[in-house]
C-alpha cells in the first residue's frame, strides 16, 4: 500500500475562544505563507466582519502550509455547538485532529462536543494545551481532565496515548514540557509532531476516481463550489465526470475549475490526486455528501450526516409604521431572495413558505445560527419582523420528543443555591457539582431547550455577572410536562406615536425598567419597557410637561432619569414573548406587539383564553 509522505490532513477543532484560529494565524506566518512586507490581519482565518467582532469562527476554512518539503493540509472549524454539522463533516475529511484547549479554563462543553466527533471518526488526536503564559495557568492538571474526558467518551486505547504540546498561541511559542519557562519561539514543537504523529494518506491515485463534498460554497461568477478530499484516484480540469445525487438519480458534468488551497489563496491546478483538498466547480447543483466519480464506474461514498434544525423562527416583512425608513430591501421578494440565497452554503438551515407570502420558517440549529443570519441581513441593508425563537419537536418510536442541551456552569459558591432553583424551575436536572474549594463551583445540567431560551438576562442578574454559562446541544429527549422557562415580566407598550420625552419616562420609571432614551421615536404597540409586574401595561411615554404661569419652588429642578436598558439583538431574540415580534432594520432593534392597536390586542387575548378554557 503506498502512502503520500509529502502530505497531511489535520482539523484544528477547540471549545469557543481557546485560540485555534491564533494557533492556525502562527503556524501560516512561521512557514513562510506570507511575504516579508506583507499586512496580515490577527485571526487571518475569520474573514467576514462579524468572526472579527465576535472573536468566534462561523464558516470552517481551509488552508495549506508548506513545512520541510511537506504540505498540511489545515481546517480551522468552528467551536460553538450550533455550527456542529461542519465540525461533523470535516471529521471526514481529515486524517488525524490538534485539539486545542485553554491552560486555564480546561475541558468545557464544545471540547467535549468536538472531541467525542472525532473520536467517533477513530481520529488520532494531537492536545494543544493553548495560552501556557496565562496568569493561573495549570496545564498539568489539564492534561488529566482531558484525559478523564477521552475515557468518559469511550475512546480507544491507541487513542488514549495521545500527544501532548504545550504552546501560546499569542506569542508564536511551543515546548513539549508544561513549564513555561521552556517554551520555544517557534512552533516546531507542534510541525514535528503533526509530521510524525497524523496518518498520511493512502495513495490510491492509479483506482477510479471518488471526490465526495463536505463543504460548499458561492460564488457570483463560477456559481456554486464543492469542497471536499479526493478519496481515491484523479480529477483534472475538462474532464468529464458523475455527480451521484443524494436521491440516487446521477447527474453528468465536466470540471470548470479545481482550486487547491495555499495560505489564505485559493489557488487554481489543473489537476488533483488522493489525499488532496480541493474545491471544485461547474455543477450548479451539487450538494453536501454527494460524490463525484467516473462515468463508467459509479460508486458513491457512505452520505454525510447533516445535522438537522432544532429551532425555528417566523420571518416577515416588515409592515410596522417606521417600515422602509432604514432599509434599501424590505419587500418580500428581496427578503426571499436573500433566504434561499443562504441555503447555498449553509446545509444546516431550512427555510418553509407559509400560507402568506410575506412570511416563512426559518430553521436552524439554535440562537446564534439564526442570530448570525439575520445580522448579516441587517448589515446589508434588510428589514424584517422576526419571532420569538421555538423548538421544533419530532416524534420517535411513537413518542414526542424534544432537544434537551448539556449545560455547563462556573460561578462564585455563593450564588449555587439560587442556579440550582432557577433551572430546576426550568426542568433542568443535575448531573455533576464540581466544588475544588476556590470559592468557584462547576455544575453540568441537562436542560430542555427551550428552558435555556430567554435564561441569559436571569443567569447573569443571579450570578452578578460573575458566572459563566456554556451550553451545547446533546440529544433529543421525551417531552417534560409543566411550565419550562419563559419571560415572567409584563412588557409596557407604547400607546401613542411620537418622541419619548425625559418628563414622561422619568414619571413612569416606579412601574418598571425603560428601554428606550428621551427623542427616541415610538409607535404604538411598540414595547418601550419592561413593566414591574406579570402582566403587560399599556402607557404614554410621548407625554410632554404642560407649561403653565404658575410656578412651585420646586417645580423645574433637574430630572435625573436612569440609563435605559439597550439590548442587543440576541437578548431581544431571547426576551420575545408569543405574541411579539423583534423588528430589524439596519439602524434599529424594536421590540413591538404582533397587533399594534391596544382595543385589538385585548380582543384578541380574551379570544384565546375563552379558546384556551373550551
Amino acid at each position: 500500500m503506498k502512502i503520500r509522505e509529502d502530505v497531511r490532513n489535520i482539523a484544528i477543532i477547540a471549545h469557543v475562544d481557546h485560540g485555534k484560529t491564533t494557533l492556525v494565524d502562527q503556524l501560516l506566518k512561521q512557514a513562510g505563507t506570507f511575504r516579508a512586507n506583507e499586512h496580515v490581519e490577527e485571526r487571518a482565518m475569520d474573514s467576514n466582519d462579524l468572526e472579527r467582532e465576535r472573536g468566534i469562527t462561523i464558516l470552517a476554512k481551509n488552508t495549506a502550509v508548506n513545512y520541510k518539503d511537506n504540505r498540511i493540509n489545515i481546517l480551522d472549524t468552528p467551536g460553538h455547538a450550533d455550527f456542529g454539522g461542519e465540525v461533523e463533516r470535516i471529521m471526514k475529511m481529515v486524517d488525524g485532529v490538534v485539539l486545542v484547549i485553554d491552560a486555564y479554563e480546561g475541558c468545557m462543553p464544545q471540547t467535549r462536543f468536538v472531541l467525542k466527533k472525532a473520536l467517533e471518526q477513530h481520529l488520532k488526536v494531537i492536545v494543544v494545551v493553548n495560552k501556557v503564559d496565562r496568569d493561573f495557568a495549570r496545564p498539568l492538571e489539564v492534561v488529566d481532565e482531558t484525559i478523564d474526558l477521552f475515557i468518559e467518551l469511550g475512546a480507544e486505547d491507541d487513542q488514549l496515548d495521545f500527544p501532548v504540546v504545550y504552546a501560546s498561541g499569542i506569542n508564536g511559542t511551543s515546548s513539549l514540557s508544561p513549564d513555561p519557562a521552556d517554551q520555544e519561539d517557534t512552533m516546531e514543537s507542534l510541525y514535528e509532531t503533526i509530521l510524525s504523529e497524523i496518518p498520511a494518506p493512502i495513495d490510491n491515485s492509479d483506482e477510479p476516481l471518488q471526490f465526495q463534498v463536505a463543504l460548499l460554497d458561492y460564488n457570483e461568477f463560477i456559481g456554486r463550489i464543492g469542497i471536499g478530499r479526493v478519496f481515491r484516484g484523479e480529477i483534472s480540469v475538462g474532464q468529464q465526470v458523475a455527480l451521484m445525487k443524494l436521491d440516487g438519480t446521477v447527474k453528468q458534468f465536466r470540471v470548470t475549475k479545481i482550486f487547491g488551497f495555499h495560505g489564505l489563496k485559493r489557488v487554481e491546478v489543473q489537476k488533483a490526486i488522493a489525499g488532496d483538498l480541493i474545491a471544485l466547480s461547474g455543477m450548479e447543483d451539487i450538494n453536501v455528501g454527494e460524490t463525484v466519480c467516473p462515468i463508467e464506474k459509479q460508486e458513491a461514498l457512505p452520505l454525510l450526516r447533516i445535522d438537522e434544525p432544532t429551532l425555528q423562527m417566523t420571518f416577515v416583512t416588515n409592515n410596522s409604521p417606521f417600515a422602509g425608513r432604514d432599509g434599501k430591501h424590505v419587500t418580500s421578494r428581496k427578503i426571499e431572495e436573500r433566504l434561499l440565497s443562504q441555503l447555498h452554503t449553509d446545509v444546516s438551515l431550512r427555510v418553509d413558505s407559509t400560507d402568506s407570502p410575506d412570511e416563512w420558517i426559518v430553521s436552524g440549529r439554535g440562537e446564534l445560527h439564526l442570530s448570525i443570519l439575520i445580522e448579516n441581513m441587517r448589515r446589508e441593508g434588510f428589514e424584517l419582523l422576526v419571532s420569538k425563537p421555538e423548538v421544533i419537536f419530532r416524534e420517535i418510536d411513537g413518542v414526542r420528543c424534544e432537544p434537551v442541551e448539556r449545560v455547563q456552569i462556573d460561578l462564585p459558591e455563593e450564588n449555587t443555591g439560587a442556579i440550582m432553583e432557577s433551572l430546576g424551575a426550568r426542568k433542568g436536572e443535575l448531573v455533576d457539582m464540581i466544588n475544588n474549594g476556590s470559592g468557584q463551583v462547576r455544575l453540568i445540567f441537562n436542560v430542555p431547550s427551550r428552558g435555556l431560551i430567554g435564561y441569559t438576562t436571569e443567569f447573569l442578574t443571579l450570578t452578578r455577572g460573575y458566572g459563566i454559562i456554556n451550553h451545547t446541544f446533546d440529544s433529543y429527549k421525551p417531552v417534560v410536562s409543566g411550565y419550562v422557562g419563559g419571560r415572567r415580566q409584563g412588557v409596557l407598550v407604547s400607546m401613542e406615536n411620537g418622541k419619548a420625552t425625559q418628563y414622561s419616562i422619568f414619571a413612569l420609571e416606579d412601574r418598571g425598567v425603560i428601554f428606550v432614551e428621551p427623542g427616541a421615536e415610538v409607535y404604538e404597540g411598540m414595547i418601550v419597557g419592561e413593566h414591574s409586574r406579570d402582566n403587560d401595561l399599556a402607557v404614554n411615554i410621548v407625554r410632554a410637561k404642560q407649561m403653565t404661569n404658575v410656578r412651585s419652588s420646586n417645580k423645574d429642578n433637574t430630572v435625573t432619569i436612569k440609563r435605559p436598558r439597550i439590548m442587543s439583538l440576541e437578548e431581544s431574540l431571547e426576551y420575545l414573548n408569543e405574541d411579539e415580534y423583534c423588528e430589524v432594520t439596519p439602524h434599529n432593534i424594536r421590540l413591538r406587539k404582533k397587533i399594534l392597536d391596544k382595543n385589538e390586542r385585548e380582543k384578541a387575548a380574551k379570544k384565546k383564553k375563552l379558546g384556551e378554557e373550551i
